[in-house]
């Protein structure tokens, strides 16, 4: 296959095997490929032109009863979960090496199926799933249990053993990526995992199922089905095999699990359910234009669906204008464009009903009183795809529903803050408490603000740091749970004690 050169003739070369491109289109349960049980399929559209992709099988409950059947069996007859931890990692680090080995196949596939751009891609997506995997592995058998201080006539030990069937719901924003971070501690603990991608973006999860054999994984370890919300995954959360469920995406469909788990076995449940993630400002930033920087990026990366997105800017009324100015300008220079062209660097929102929700947040922003500063309207629309401008509103209040909602798009709210107080009060008026990130130079302003203000992360004089050493997650209805870090290693384990009588 022909590698990609120089200029132009990489975005022709990008074309050209987007045009010969094999997917995957089948479920994947029990170690293979397998037609959806009622036969049915469904379109996975490119938000890069509004073509048609593949027919997907279309998972529902019957489906979902023969992966849980799979992965139980799995489970129980030890073929991964009493496989020695040194195995595992092993099989896992094969895992891991042969994601990048795929690095361009699984970066034209990510790219097509959500519209992000190549370049971003081939270096963060593919990658970063092969090293949140990788990481994992190298984690398993690092891990110890413990001794409880109980006495000479006792012996108590606390042990860790992994919950079981895991069913694990990803979203469409980072398909790799949040797969990664799920199915890698996982794995990494023991569980058999029953994987459902959005049904926007089913591919790239296709192809890791057929890696992870490859690596190792046996079968029934690792299914994939792809099908709807309402009906493969709400059957995944109401499963009474499913021991635990992990799941991304909106706060609506994260309540629906918890019901979910209520209504069935009590099955645990971590969600990790977005954001309205503030960057405060203050009138002593130490670079403004590092700061406008972070903030253009931290909004407009892939095209604003991201869920820590920093989608609200705080920034003290006296240096207003000048961020403002900054912002609008590095919008400006990032317009939409061809995700397969290596010199784009915003792509598209994901489909039709993405644009349409963004573009109804913008009219409501206008209705509400906000100013568009810059962008505000679909582009490219000739291409066939889902583009909508960067865009920039000032003037925004507390009392704002773009204030307050997530809108999952290039749209960024600028609020003004006369003192520390009314900074921290805006940036926990939200339900949201995922991220935020507060500009000083005085680092007990820093330590005071980060303190104070509600959410998973928060980052001084920087935005979106961060790697797999560091838990994520967030505050009130950003979710329950922690991905990444050792601590992610707990949401897919339990444990248990065997106290031992030694006067016998």
């Amino acid at each position: 296959m022909t590698e990609p050169g120089n200029g132009d003739h990489r975005s022709q070369a990008w074309r050209e095997r987007a045009r010969d491109l094999e997917v995957p289109m089948r479920a994947w349960i029990d170690g293979r490929f397998v037609d959806a049980a009622s036969g049915k399929t469904f379109e996975t559209i490119s938000p890069r032109d509004g073509s048609v992709l593949a027919e997907v099988a279309e998972c529902d409950a019957e489906d979902v009863d023969r992966a849980v059947a799979a992965a139980r069996r799995a489970f129980e007859d030890g073929r991964w979960s009493r496989t020695a931890p040194a195995d595992r990692k092993k099989v896992l680090m094969r895992f891991a090496e042969l994601v990048l080995e795929n690095l361009e196949y699984l970066a034209l596939i990510e790219t097509l199926d959500v519209g992000k751009p190549i370049s971003d891609s081939l270096a963060v997506d593919v990658p970063g799933a092969a090293t949140y995997i990788q990481w994992y592995a190298e984690a398993i058998d690092k891990r110890y249990g413990e001794i409880a201080p109980t006495g000479p006539d006792s012996l108590a030990l606390i042990t860790r053993e992994p919950m079981g069937v895991v069913g694990a719901v990803v979203p469409w924003n980072y398909p790799l990526i949040l797969t990664a971070w799920k199915i890698g501690p996982a794995l990494a603990t023991g569980n058999s995992v029953v994987l459902k991608p959005a049904e926007q973006s089913p591919l790239s999860a296709l192809v890791l199922a057929e890696l992870a054999a490859e690596a190792g994984i046996p079968n029934g370890v690792l299914n994939v089905v792809p099908g709807f919300g309402p009906t493969a995954g709400a059957a995944l959360g109401r499963h009474p095999g499913v021991d635990k469920i992990t799941f991304t995406g909106s706060g609506e469909i994260g309540k629906a699990f918890l019901r979910y788990a209520g209504d069935s076995n009590m099955k645990h449940v971590s969600l990790e359910c977005g954001g309205k993630s503030p960057q405060l400002i203050m009138a002593d930033v130490p670079d403004i234009a590092e700061a406008a920087s972070s903030v253009a990026s931290g909004i407009f990366y892939n095209a604003g669906q991201t869920c820590h997105a920093g989608s609200r800017v705080i920034v003290d009324r006296r240096i207003k204008d000048e961020l403002l100015d900054r912002i609008s300008t590095l919008a400006q220079a990032m317009p939409p464009g061809d995700p397969l062209d290596p010199e784009t660097k915003l792509g598209t929102l994901v489909d039709e009903d993405q644009m349409n929700r963004v573009l109804g947040y913008l009219d409501i922003g206008r209705e509400e009183g906000a100013t568009v500063v810059t962008g505000g309207n679909r582009t490219r629309q000739e291409s066939g795809g889902f583009y909508v401008e960067p865009t920039v509103f000032e003037g925004v209040t507390r009392e704002m529903r773009v204030a307050n909602e997530e809108i999952f798009g290039p749209v960024l709210g600028v609020l003004e803050f006369s003192d520390e107080a009314e900074a921290v009060a805006l940036a926990n008026s939200t339900d949201y408490g995922l991220a935020a990130a507060v500009w000083t130079r005085d680092v007990g302003v820093a330590h005071r603000v980060a303190g104070a203000i509600r959410a998973g992360t928060v980052w001084v004089n920087c935005f979106d740091a961060s790697d797999a050493t560091v838990p994520f997650g967030g505050f009130k209805q950003s979710g329950t749970g922690r991905d990444k870090s050792l601590h992610a290693l707990d949401q897919y384990e339990q444990l248990k004690t065997t106290w031992m009588n030694l006067k016998v």
